[in-house]
């Protein structure tokens, strides 16, 4: 059952950064109501991962890097990395989705984000974006090669 979690997580995340590439896409293109709708959905997706990550961990799943010794140092690097980030990314994304939700609240509708009380938050909004969407594509992409790596060179470990 775990190792079944364990997949869904990985397409669900892998999904996540997809929605995400989407949401910068579409907000590039000013067209903020797709931009909302997949920023929603990579939220929604990442906020699943987190509880199917978290349920495999807690059913005692769980992989140790068992591969070629010359490969150990960067595989704990990478791994280090992501974990930081991970844990990272949770407070840049709340803040980030905070200031956009407070700002629609405070425009009434996606055509009235310049009002003086939503562009304040919008631009916020915007300087927690420019942090928190490279720490989130790092955070999946590494997530990924982390999974795939495991998948060559990880065994279980029996919790």
């Amino acid at each position: 059952m775990a190792e079944t979690i364990n997949q869904w997580a990985v397409i669900i995340i892998v999904m996540s950064g997809i929605a995400l590439c989407f949401g910068v896409f579409f907000i590039r293109n000013h067209n903020r109501e797709a931009h909302m709708r997949a920023m929603l959905l990579a939220s929604g997706l990442a906020t699943l991962f987190l509880v199917l990550y978290l349920t495999r961990l807690g059913m005692g799943y769980e992989k140790k890097y068992v591969g070629p010794d010359q490969w150990r140092s960067a595989y704990f690097a990478l791994l280090i990395s992501h974990i930081i980030l991970a844990a990272l990314n949770l407070p840049l994304a709340l803040g980030a989705l905070w200031n956009a939700y407070h700002g629609l609240k405070a425009a009434g509708n996606l055509g009235n984000i310049d009002a003086p009380a939503a562009r304040k938050l919008f631009n916020r909004h915007r300087a927690w974006v420019r942090w928190t969407v490279p720490v989130w594509l790092y955070v999946a992409v590494t997530g990924w090669i982390i999974y795939l790596v495991l998948g060559r060179y990880g065994e279980i470990v029996k919790g």
